[in-house]
């Protein structure tokens, strides 16, 4: 089973996300309270739990929310799914993939600590298609 395991925000650009139990999302916005709301494409930012490990495994003590993931999940290869890919989160919210990766313009703290960061390779976007409440433990589920 694929889940929500940390919903995480911030209210500035550029620094770690604080994980909170739950967040809104709001359709063709993103999460209420966080900075990245209003984009038009990188509305939500979601890294696997299983890539925030890879790094754990080269010493680094890092937590979910640290490399600026709006949520941390659990169960499915997120860098693996094609653009335009539909997941469903909990009862309600619904989003879609509009970007896989991203260019780091600076080397962040993470990568200067142990020579590698995920979230440029396995980090993804997503725009909300249809929103409501999601909590840490939510089910996800790509739509097929």
């Amino acid at each position: 089973m694929a889940k929500i395991v940390s919903v995480n925000i911030s209210d500035r650009k550029g620094e770690k996300k604080r994980s909170v139990a739950s967040a809104l999302a709001l359709a063709d916005q993103g999460l209420q309270n966080d900075v990245h709301s209003g984009m038009k494409l990188r509305q939500i930012s979601l890294l696997a739990a299983e890539s925030v490990d890879k790094i754990r495994r080269k010493g680094l003590p890092v937590q979910y929310g640290d490399f600026a993931e709006n949520l941390t999940t659990e169960g499915i290869e997120l860098f693996t799914l094609p653009l335009g890919t539909k997941i469903r989160i909990g009862a309600d919210v619904v989003v879609e993939v509009t970007q896989i990766g991203k260019t780091c313009l600076a080397p962040c703290a993470i990568y200067a600590a142990v020579g590698d960061c995920v979230m440029p390779r396995e980090g993804i976007f997503a725009r909300i298609l249809s929103g409501g409440v999601i909590a840490a433990g939510d089910e996800m589920a790509v739509v097929r």
